[in-house]
């Protein structure tokens, strides 16, 4: 399968907190891809709280991520895209903060920035 180079249509920014190995994080650390793709779903009030088994059992997004800057051992500043961008746009705010997934384990929390333009 070929590497992602970049996201064609990013539709924000944000910047995300990559979670430890200590804190049920990547073993390996931040990724290192020059796109990584993963699942994510949004954070909606109270949602941790009444939904057995989120977020795991929350609807998720195929989520793209392009490094643009590093702000620290565990942060990134990123382009943000989706593997299907409608079924995100709506949610999409400056704020918003989305939990990335690998299967079940929450390995890196994003917060939106910037919701670019959508020609």
């Amino acid at each position: 399968m070929a590497v992602m180079q970049k996201i064609e249509n990013p539709v924000a920014e944000g910047v995300v907190g990559w979670r430890t190995q200590a804190e049920g994080g990547r073993r390996s650390g931040p990724p290192t891809a020059p796109v990584y793709m993963a699942t994510a779903v949004f954070v909606q009030g109270g949602e941790a709280e009444v939904q057995p088994d989120w977020p795991a059992s929350a609807d998720q997004l195929s989520i793209l991520l392009q490094e643009t800057e590093r702000l620290d051992d565990d942060h990134r500043r990123c382009l943000v895209g989706f593997l299907v961008p409608e079924l995100a746009l709506e949610h999409l705010r400056p704020g918003t903060v989305l939990l990335v997934l690998e299967g079940p384990r929450t390995v890196a929390q994003l917060r939106i920035e910037t919701v670019l333009s959508q020609e």
